[in-house]
């Protein structure tokens, strides 16, 4: 009988130990998924609180940045009632850190006015206000009372909206200027946290200037034709802010900002090669050669005039390649110098290295616009400005009109008497000129002397 107890004893322990051993996985496995499921729940919750703290330091940084585009009375208005209006010489811009909607069918922004009384304004979102070209739209901004019911959001965004207008291109001086320009002015401050949404929408300008504007805001721009709906933001600001042309303030809100740190952007944007001009090998000119109006009528003379003074050239006509703004830039900056007659497409200094030269022809009757536009520019840029002012025989106004017409020896009384679009007309339009290559080349060769005598060579 003992012996058969022994025996069933050793075998129920055998059999226990047999079950134990099978438990023993499901055992660890359930313990496993009980310490997972603490860490789990651990994480989430002191991520979840980390991601509060990270949504009212957002809100604070996108707010301080807000109230950084208005000053004085503005600003005081803006901390009061979350809406104000930046009225300039040169632009207007609204801002609102309220949450507004945005009816894209209309481009009607209503922002609540906290009140019981509902007034409307509506401006063109175009930096330059003084000069609207015609196909800049209006946005509608309706400031709507308290027992008013906007139209229900249909997407909500995270971000504030800035709203501006691409219709005046095809022309680099007015893209720059008036566009890209003051909408680095407006946004940069915000580290691409912004969507834009951009009034007269132009596909050509986004794809030209894509580069820039994807460095502006991390996501792509809006097109309200193309979309049609109501949009809501926590925040928004309409129009650009703009400090002079091709110029960046820095005293001047949103405040900061120079024209080194936008051409610093530029090169880093860009992919531009040459930060000074004594890092390139070789002096190099870039001639802008004109096939319409504003010709060089000698131009292959002036070719073998400038590479006889020691200058490798580089001829660029218009062509895509001057609408490629990533590939023309590019070589642009690889240059020591950049000559042109007057137009637009001096505009394209803003690439050249720091030290590098831009020598503007100045033609009859445009004198003025010479010096605003590219000379005085030309300086804030760390370019040095060479001006060659032809004379009245070099233009082709002396033959169409007689070398002692008031075209040709007063070019300001024209502007006086005629009015500026026809004297427009003649200077910008039907004027060419034969340079005096004797004369210019003194212009050359200190050129040449600055490139080459750089102090950082």
């Amino acid at each position: 009988m003992k012996m058969e107890k022994d025996r069933k004893k050793k075998l129920a322990f055998r059999l226990n130990t047999f079950i134990l051993l099978l438990s023993l996985p499901l055992l660890c496995f359930g313990l496993d998924f009980l310490f997972r499921q603490r860490i789990s729940f651990d994480q989430h919750f002191s991520g979840g609180g980390t991601a509060v703290k990270k949504t009212g330091d957002e809100k604070e940084f996108i707010k301080f940045h807000l109230s950084r585009l208005v000053r004085g009375e503005d600003r005081r208005k803006l901390d009061d009632t979350g809406f104000a209006c930046d009225t300039a010489v040169h632009s207007v811009h609204c801002v609102s850190t309220k949450p507004v909607r945005i009816d894209t069918r209309n481009m009607t922004v209503y922002v609540p006015s906290g009140a019981d009384v509902q007034h409307e304004m509506s401006i063109r979102p175009y930096a330059r206000q003084e000069d609207l070209p015609k196909p800049i739209s209006p946005v509608r901004m309706i400031m709507y009372r308290n027992s008013t019911d906007p139209p229900p959001c249909e997407f909500h965004h995270g971000l504030p909206a800035v709203v501006f207008s691409s219709g005046s291109t095809g022309n680099v001086f007015h893209e720059l200027n008036e566009i890209i320009i003051p909408l680095y002015i407006t946004t940069k401050q915000f580290g691409g946290r912004v969507l834009l949404v951009v009034e007269d929408y132009k596909p050509s300008f986004v794809a030209k200037y894509r580069a820039i504007i994807a460095r502006l805001s991390s996501h792509d721009p809006i097109n309200p034709a193309a979309n049609d709906t109501v949009h809501c933001f926590p925040s928004t600001v309409v129009g650009l802010k703009y400090h002079d042309n091709l110029a960046l303030n820095a005293s001047d809100i949103p405040g900061g900002y120079g024209m080194s740190t936008f051409r610093t952007f530029l090169r880093a944007t860009l992919g531009l090669r040459y930060t000074h001009v004594s890092q390139i090998p070789m002096p190099r000119l870039v001639l802008l050669s004109r096939t319409g109006t504003r010709r060089f009528l000698n131009e292959d003379e002036m070719i073998d005039m400038i590479k006889d003074a020691g200058f490798q050239v580089i001829v660029v006509r218009r062509s895509k390649l001057a609408s490629n703004i990533e590939k023309f830039s590019r070589l642009i900056n690889l240059c020591s110098v950049l000559l042109g007659a007057h137009g637009a497409g001096l505009t394209n200094e803003i690439f050249l290295p720091t030290g590098a030269v831009m020598i503007q022809v100045e033609l009859l009757g445009t004198e003025w616009a010479s010096n605003t536009y590219y000379g005085d520019t030309a300086r804030a840029m760390g370019v040095r400005y060479l001006r060659y002012r032809i004379d009245r025989d070099e233009s082709s106004l002396a033959k169409l009109y007689g070398r002692n017409s008031s075209v040709v020896t007063d070019p300001g009384s024209v502007f006086i008497h005629r009015g500026h679009i026809p004297a427009r007309i003649i200077f910008l339009d039907q004027q060419n000129v034969r340079i005096n290559l004797g004369r210019f080349r003194e212009t050359i060769v200190e050129a040449l002397s600055i490139v080459t005598d750089s102090p950082a060579r």
